[in-house]
Protein backbone atom coordinates (compact mmCIF):
# COMPACT_ATOMS: atom_id res chain seq x y z
CA UNK A 1 0.00 0.00 0.00
CA UNK A 2 1.11 3.59 -0.63
CA UNK A 3 -0.20 7.14 -0.81
CA UNK A 4 -1.44 9.03 -3.87
CA UNK A 5 1.89 10.82 -4.32
CA UNK A 6 3.72 7.46 -4.44
CA UNK A 7 1.33 6.19 -7.14
CA UNK A 8 1.82 9.40 -9.13
CA UNK A 9 5.59 8.94 -9.07
CA UNK A 10 5.19 5.27 -10.03
CA UNK A 11 3.18 6.27 -13.09
CA UNK A 12 5.59 9.08 -13.92
CA UNK A 13 8.61 6.77 -13.85
CA UNK A 14 6.98 3.84 -15.67
CA UNK A 15 8.49 3.56 -19.18
CA UNK A 16 5.19 2.42 -20.70
CA UNK A 17 3.37 5.29 -22.39
CA UNK A 18 -0.32 4.26 -22.20
CA UNK A 19 -1.96 3.64 -18.84
CA UNK A 20 -5.59 2.64 -18.26
CA UNK A 21 -6.72 2.89 -14.64
CA UNK A 22 -9.97 1.52 -13.22
CA UNK A 23 -11.22 2.58 -9.79
CA UNK A 24 -14.46 2.89 -7.90
CA UNK A 25 -15.59 6.45 -7.27
CA UNK A 26 -13.97 8.16 -4.25
CA UNK A 27 -10.81 6.03 -4.44
CA UNK A 28 -8.74 9.02 -5.53
CA UNK A 29 -8.59 9.35 -9.34
CA UNK A 30 -8.86 13.15 -9.27
CA UNK A 31 -6.35 13.45 -6.43
CA UNK A 32 -4.04 11.22 -8.45
CA UNK A 33 -4.28 13.52 -11.48
CA UNK A 34 -3.36 16.50 -9.26
CA UNK A 35 -0.48 14.58 -7.64
CA UNK A 36 0.76 13.58 -11.10
CA UNK A 37 0.62 17.21 -12.24
CA UNK A 38 2.65 18.28 -9.20
CA UNK A 39 5.20 15.50 -9.65
CA UNK A 40 5.86 16.45 -13.28
CA UNK A 41 6.14 20.23 -13.00
CA UNK A 42 9.31 21.96 -14.13
CA UNK A 43 11.52 23.69 -11.57
CA UNK A 44 9.85 27.03 -12.34
CA UNK A 45 6.41 25.52 -11.58
CA UNK A 46 5.11 25.35 -15.15
CA UNK A 47 3.11 22.33 -16.28
CA UNK A 48 4.60 19.76 -18.64
CA UNK A 49 1.31 18.11 -19.64
CA UNK A 50 -2.40 18.75 -20.01
CA UNK A 51 -5.26 17.49 -17.85
CA UNK A 52 -8.98 16.83 -17.90
CA UNK A 53 -10.56 16.16 -14.51
CA UNK A 54 -13.20 17.45 -12.09
CA UNK A 55 -11.37 20.77 -11.90
CA UNK A 56 -11.76 21.17 -15.65
CA UNK A 57 -15.52 20.61 -15.35
CA UNK A 58 -15.73 23.05 -12.42
CA UNK A 59 -14.67 25.88 -14.74
CA UNK A 60 -18.18 25.70 -16.21
CA UNK A 61 -21.00 26.84 -13.89
CA UNK A 62 -24.64 27.60 -14.67
CA UNK A 63 -26.01 31.11 -14.25
CA UNK A 64 -29.75 30.42 -14.15
CA UNK A 65 -30.68 34.13 -14.35
CA UNK A 66 -33.33 33.69 -11.64
CA UNK A 67 -33.84 37.44 -11.27
CA UNK A 68 -35.12 37.59 -14.88
CA UNK A 69 -37.23 34.40 -14.77
CA UNK A 70 -34.44 32.40 -16.48
CA UNK A 71 -34.74 34.36 -19.74
CA UNK A 72 -30.97 34.53 -20.19
CA UNK A 73 -29.77 31.24 -18.70
CA UNK A 74 -26.17 30.46 -19.58
CA UNK A 75 -23.14 28.31 -18.76
CA UNK A 76 -20.54 30.67 -17.30
CA UNK A 77 -16.82 30.03 -17.91
CA UNK A 78 -14.61 30.79 -14.92
CA UNK A 79 -11.24 32.45 -15.62
CA UNK A 80 -8.25 30.13 -16.00
CA UNK A 81 -4.90 29.95 -17.76
CA UNK A 82 -6.75 28.74 -20.87
CA UNK A 83 -8.78 31.92 -21.36
CA UNK A 84 -5.94 33.57 -23.27
CA UNK A 85 -6.34 30.85 -25.93
CA UNK A 86 -10.11 31.16 -26.31
CA UNK A 87 -9.83 33.71 -29.09
CA UNK A 88 -8.63 30.93 -31.40
CA UNK A 89 -11.60 28.70 -30.51
CA UNK A 90 -14.97 28.97 -32.23
CA UNK A 91 -18.28 27.14 -32.63
CA UNK A 92 -17.02 25.26 -35.68
CA UNK A 93 -14.09 23.74 -33.75
CA UNK A 94 -16.39 22.47 -31.00
CA UNK A 95 -19.11 21.30 -33.41
CA UNK A 96 -16.54 19.11 -35.16
CA UNK A 97 -16.07 17.17 -31.90
CA UNK A 98 -19.67 17.38 -30.78
CA UNK A 99 -21.28 15.96 -33.91
CA UNK A 100 -20.23 12.40 -32.99
CA UNK A 101 -22.70 12.59 -30.09
CA UNK A 102 -25.60 13.82 -32.26
CA UNK A 103 -26.58 16.53 -29.77
CA UNK A 104 -30.12 17.82 -29.48
CA UNK A 105 -28.94 21.36 -28.86
CA UNK A 106 -27.05 24.18 -30.52
CA UNK A 107 -24.90 26.77 -28.78
CA UNK A 108 -23.28 30.18 -29.09
CA UNK A 109 -20.06 31.38 -27.48
CA UNK A 110 -20.17 34.80 -25.82
CA UNK A 111 -16.77 36.49 -25.57
CA UNK A 112 -15.66 39.06 -22.99
CA UNK A 113 -15.43 42.61 -24.27
CA UNK A 114 -11.70 42.28 -23.70
CA UNK A 115 -10.81 39.43 -26.07
CA UNK A 116 -7.77 38.55 -23.96
CA UNK A 117 -10.18 37.42 -21.22
CA UNK A 118 -11.61 34.78 -23.55
CA UNK A 119 -15.08 33.23 -23.41
CA UNK A 120 -17.46 34.70 -20.83
CA UNK A 121 -20.28 32.17 -21.22
CA UNK A 122 -22.07 29.71 -23.52
CA UNK A 123 -25.75 29.94 -24.44
CA UNK A 124 -27.65 26.84 -25.56
CA UNK A 125 -30.68 26.56 -27.82
CA UNK A 126 -32.86 23.74 -29.18
CA UNK A 127 -31.48 22.30 -32.41
CA UNK A 128 -34.80 22.87 -34.18
CA UNK A 129 -36.14 26.14 -32.86
CA UNK A 130 -39.75 27.04 -33.45
CA UNK A 131 -40.55 30.50 -34.88
CA UNK A 132 -40.06 33.08 -32.15
CA UNK A 133 -38.23 30.60 -29.88
CA UNK A 134 -35.08 32.56 -29.14
CA UNK A 135 -34.68 32.02 -25.40
CA UNK A 136 -31.66 30.09 -24.18
CA UNK A 137 -32.23 26.72 -22.50
CA UNK A 138 -30.52 24.66 -19.82
CA UNK A 139 -29.22 21.34 -21.12
CA UNK A 140 -29.11 18.13 -19.07
CA UNK A 141 -26.19 17.14 -16.87
CA UNK A 142 -25.18 14.45 -19.36
CA UNK A 143 -25.34 16.89 -22.29
CA UNK A 144 -23.29 19.39 -20.29
CA UNK A 145 -20.58 16.78 -19.64
CA UNK A 146 -20.50 15.95 -23.35
CA UNK A 147 -20.19 19.62 -24.30
CA UNK A 148 -17.38 20.30 -21.79
CA UNK A 149 -15.50 17.20 -22.99
CA UNK A 150 -15.79 18.33 -26.63
CA UNK A 151 -14.73 21.84 -25.59
CA UNK A 152 -11.61 20.25 -24.09
CA UNK A 153 -10.92 18.19 -27.23
CA UNK A 154 -11.27 21.30 -29.38
CA UNK A 155 -8.94 23.24 -27.04
CA UNK A 156 -6.27 20.59 -27.60
CA UNK A 157 -6.10 21.66 -31.22
CA UNK A 158 -5.69 25.34 -30.42
CA UNK A 159 -2.12 26.43 -30.98
CA UNK A 160 -0.33 27.35 -27.78
CA UNK A 161 -1.54 24.70 -25.33
CA UNK A 162 -1.05 21.09 -26.45
CA UNK A 163 2.00 22.13 -28.47
CA UNK A 164 3.69 23.59 -25.37
CA UNK A 165 2.68 21.16 -22.60
CA UNK A 166 3.77 18.14 -24.61
CA UNK A 167 4.97 15.59 -22.06
CA UNK A 168 1.71 13.82 -21.18
CA UNK A 169 -2.11 13.83 -21.20
CA UNK A 170 -4.04 12.82 -18.06
CA UNK A 171 -7.78 12.18 -18.55
CA UNK A 172 -9.88 11.56 -15.45
CA UNK A 173 -13.41 10.22 -16.01
CA UNK A 174 -15.03 12.17 -18.86
CA UNK A 175 -18.05 9.79 -18.80
CA UNK A 176 -20.17 10.60 -15.74
CA UNK A 177 -23.92 10.91 -16.40
CA UNK A 178 -23.65 9.39 -19.90
CA UNK A 179 -25.69 6.54 -21.36
CA UNK A 180 -24.08 3.46 -22.93
CA UNK A 181 -24.09 4.87 -26.48
CA UNK A 182 -22.34 8.07 -25.47
CA UNK A 183 -19.84 6.13 -23.36
CA UNK A 184 -18.93 4.15 -26.49
CA UNK A 185 -18.54 7.39 -28.45
CA UNK A 186 -16.38 8.84 -25.68
CA UNK A 187 -14.22 5.71 -25.72
CA UNK A 188 -13.80 6.27 -29.46
CA UNK A 189 -12.66 9.88 -28.91
CA UNK A 190 -10.14 8.65 -26.33
CA UNK A 191 -8.83 6.02 -28.74
CA UNK A 192 -8.42 8.76 -31.37
CA UNK A 193 -6.49 10.79 -28.79
CA UNK A 194 -4.20 7.80 -28.16
CA UNK A 195 -3.65 7.29 -31.90
CA UNK A 196 -2.81 10.95 -32.35
CA UNK A 197 -0.50 11.50 -29.37
CA UNK A 198 0.83 8.23 -27.90
CA UNK A 199 3.95 8.19 -30.08
CA UNK A 200 5.36 11.32 -28.47
CA UNK A 201 3.73 11.66 -25.03
CA UNK A 202 2.47 9.58 -22.12
CA UNK A 203 -1.30 9.15 -21.88
CA UNK A 204 -3.09 8.21 -18.66
CA UNK A 205 -6.84 7.53 -18.66
CA UNK A 206 -8.62 6.90 -15.35
CA UNK A 207 -12.27 5.88 -15.10
CA UNK A 208 -14.83 4.42 -12.70
CA UNK A 209 -16.84 3.01 -15.62
CA UNK A 210 -16.14 -0.67 -16.25
CA UNK A 211 -17.53 -0.43 -19.80
CA UNK A 212 -15.13 2.37 -20.69
CA UNK A 213 -12.22 0.48 -19.13
CA UNK A 214 -13.10 -2.77 -20.94
CA UNK A 215 -13.68 -1.17 -24.34
CA UNK A 216 -10.37 0.68 -24.34
CA UNK A 217 -8.52 -2.31 -22.92
CA UNK A 218 -9.89 -4.57 -25.67
CA UNK A 219 -9.12 -2.09 -28.46
CA UNK A 220 -5.56 -1.58 -27.26
CA UNK A 221 -4.75 -5.16 -26.24
CA UNK A 222 -6.78 -7.20 -28.73
CA UNK A 223 -7.85 -4.84 -31.51
CA UNK A 224 -6.57 -4.64 -35.05
CA UNK A 225 -3.75 -2.32 -33.95
CA UNK A 226 -2.88 -4.28 -30.80
CA UNK A 227 0.55 -5.16 -32.19
CA UNK A 228 1.37 -1.46 -31.96
CA UNK A 229 -0.36 -0.58 -28.68
CA UNK A 230 -0.19 -3.69 -26.48
CA UNK A 231 3.60 -3.55 -25.87
CA UNK A 232 3.34 -0.03 -24.46
CA UNK A 233 0.00 -0.32 -22.60
CA UNK A 234 -0.64 -1.18 -18.96
CA UNK A 235 -4.13 -1.68 -17.49
CA UNK A 236 -4.32 -1.33 -13.71
CA UNK A 237 -6.82 -1.13 -10.85
CA UNK A 238 -6.53 1.68 -8.33
CA UNK A 239 -7.66 0.39 -4.91
CA UNK A 240 -7.99 2.09 -1.55
CA UNK A 241 -7.99 0.90 2.05
CA UNK A 242 -7.66 2.82 5.31
CA UNK A 243 -6.53 5.97 3.51
CA UNK A 244 -3.81 4.23 1.50
CA UNK A 245 -3.94 3.22 -2.15
CA UNK A 246 -2.38 0.57 -4.37
CA UNK A 247 -2.02 0.09 -8.10
CA UNK A 248 -2.78 -3.52 -9.05
CA UNK A 249 -1.81 -4.75 -12.50
CA UNK A 250 -4.73 -6.08 -14.55
CA UNK A 251 -3.37 -8.48 -17.14
CA UNK A 252 -5.01 -11.53 -18.66
CA UNK A 253 -8.30 -12.03 -16.87
CA UNK A 254 -11.53 -10.65 -18.29
CA UNK A 255 -12.42 -7.67 -16.13
CA UNK A 256 -16.04 -7.88 -15.02
CA UNK A 257 -17.51 -5.34 -12.64
CA UNK A 258 -19.44 -7.83 -10.52
CA UNK A 259 -16.31 -9.95 -10.00
CA UNK A 260 -14.33 -6.90 -8.93
CA UNK A 261 -17.06 -6.01 -6.41
CA UNK A 262 -17.00 -9.60 -5.18
CA UNK A 263 -13.22 -9.41 -4.69
CA UNK A 264 -13.63 -6.28 -2.54
CA UNK A 265 -16.37 -7.89 -0.44
CA UNK A 266 -14.47 -11.14 0.06
CA UNK A 267 -11.37 -9.21 1.13
CA UNK A 268 -13.39 -7.19 3.66
CA UNK A 269 -14.91 -10.39 5.03
CA UNK A 270 -11.51 -12.07 5.25
CA UNK A 271 -10.08 -9.13 7.19
CA UNK A 272 -13.17 -8.85 9.40
CA UNK A 273 -13.55 -5.22 8.33
CA UNK A 274 -17.07 -4.99 6.87
CA UNK A 275 -18.51 -1.47 6.89
CA UNK A 276 -21.72 0.21 5.75
CA UNK A 277 -20.31 0.99 2.30
CA UNK A 278 -19.71 -2.74 1.76
CA UNK A 279 -23.46 -3.26 2.09
CA UNK A 280 -23.89 -0.70 -0.70
CA UNK A 281 -21.51 -2.76 -2.85
CA UNK A 282 -23.38 -5.96 -1.93
CA UNK A 283 -26.60 -4.35 -3.11
CA UNK A 284 -24.92 -3.44 -6.42
CA UNK A 285 -23.82 -7.07 -6.79
CA UNK A 286 -27.36 -8.31 -6.15
CA UNK A 287 -28.72 -5.80 -8.68
CA UNK A 288 -26.22 -6.99 -11.30
CA UNK A 289 -27.26 -10.60 -10.78
CA UNK A 290 -30.96 -9.71 -10.86
CA UNK A 291 -30.45 -7.83 -14.12
CA UNK A 292 -28.67 -10.86 -15.62
CA UNK A 293 -31.55 -13.09 -14.53
CA UNK A 294 -34.01 -10.71 -16.17
CA UNK A 295 -36.00 -9.87 -13.04
CA UNK A 296 -34.53 -6.51 -12.09
CA UNK A 297 -35.41 -7.16 -8.41
CA UNK A 298 -32.94 -8.19 -5.73
CA UNK A 299 -35.79 -9.95 -3.91
CA UNK A 300 -35.83 -12.51 -6.73
CA UNK A 301 -32.10 -13.18 -6.30
CA UNK A 302 -32.44 -13.52 -2.52
CA UNK A 303 -35.22 -16.05 -2.99
CA UNK A 304 -33.22 -17.91 -5.64
CA UNK A 305 -30.17 -18.33 -3.38
CA UNK A 306 -32.28 -19.61 -0.49
CA UNK A 307 -32.54 -16.61 1.86
CA UNK A 308 -35.52 -16.98 4.18
CA UNK A 309 -38.08 -14.16 4.03
CA UNK A 310 -36.59 -12.49 0.93
CA UNK A 311 -39.04 -9.56 1.06
CA UNK A 312 -37.93 -8.54 4.56
CA UNK A 313 -34.26 -9.12 3.70
CA UNK A 314 -34.57 -6.97 0.57
CA UNK A 315 -36.13 -4.21 2.69
CA UNK A 316 -33.22 -4.37 5.16
CA UNK A 317 -30.65 -4.24 2.35
CA UNK A 318 -32.37 -1.20 0.81
CA UNK A 319 -32.59 0.50 4.23
CA UNK A 320 -28.92 -0.08 5.05
CA UNK A 321 -27.85 1.37 1.70
CA UNK A 322 -30.19 4.36 1.74
CA UNK A 323 -28.32 7.61 1.19
CA UNK A 324 -29.40 9.20 4.50
CA UNK A 325 -28.27 6.14 6.44
CA UNK A 326 -25.00 5.92 4.56
CA UNK A 327 -24.09 9.58 5.06
CA UNK A 328 -25.24 10.30 8.58
CA UNK A 329 -25.05 7.12 10.63
CA UNK A 330 -22.01 5.18 11.80
CA UNK A 331 -20.07 3.24 9.20
CA UNK A 332 -19.95 0.33 11.65
CA UNK A 333 -22.56 -2.42 11.33
CA UNK A 334 -24.57 -4.06 14.10
CA UNK A 335 -23.91 -7.78 14.75
CA UNK A 336 -27.21 -8.89 13.15
CA UNK A 337 -26.44 -6.82 10.03
CA UNK A 338 -22.97 -8.38 9.83
CA UNK A 339 -24.57 -11.82 10.07
CA UNK A 340 -27.00 -10.93 7.28
CA UNK A 341 -24.14 -9.70 5.09
CA UNK A 342 -22.25 -12.96 5.65
CA UNK A 343 -25.34 -15.05 4.89
CA UNK A 344 -26.12 -13.30 1.62
CA UNK A 345 -22.51 -13.35 0.39
CA UNK A 346 -22.03 -17.01 1.32
CA UNK A 347 -25.26 -18.10 -0.39
CA UNK A 348 -24.47 -16.04 -3.50
CA UNK A 349 -21.14 -17.82 -3.85
CA UNK A 350 -22.71 -21.22 -3.17
CA UNK A 351 -25.47 -20.73 -5.74
CA UNK A 352 -23.46 -19.17 -8.56
CA UNK A 353 -19.90 -20.38 -7.85
CA UNK A 354 -18.28 -17.12 -8.85
CA UNK A 355 -14.61 -17.42 -9.69
CA UNK A 356 -12.39 -14.47 -8.92
CA UNK A 357 -8.66 -14.14 -9.34
CA UNK A 358 -6.41 -11.75 -7.51
CA UNK A 359 -5.03 -9.22 -9.96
Amino acid sequence: MANIEDIARELRDDPLTIHLLYAFNSVGKTRLSVAYKNSTKKEDGTHTGIYYNAYSEDLFVWNNDIENSETDIRLTVFPSSLNRLHADLNEVNIHAKLKLYRPGFDFRLKMHADVEKGIESILFFPTRKQPGEDSAIKISRGEERIFVWCFFLAMMEVEGWAEIQTHHIFIDDPVSSLDDHNIFVTASTLYDLIEQHSDDRKIIIATHHVGMFSILSDWLMKGEKSSKYKPKTKASILSSKHGEVSLETHCKDVFLYHLRVLQVLEQAKKENDIRAHHFALLRQLLENVSSFLGSGRIRHVLEHIGVENPDETARIVHTLTHRDVYYYESDLLAPNDLALFDEILTKLNTQYAFVTHAN
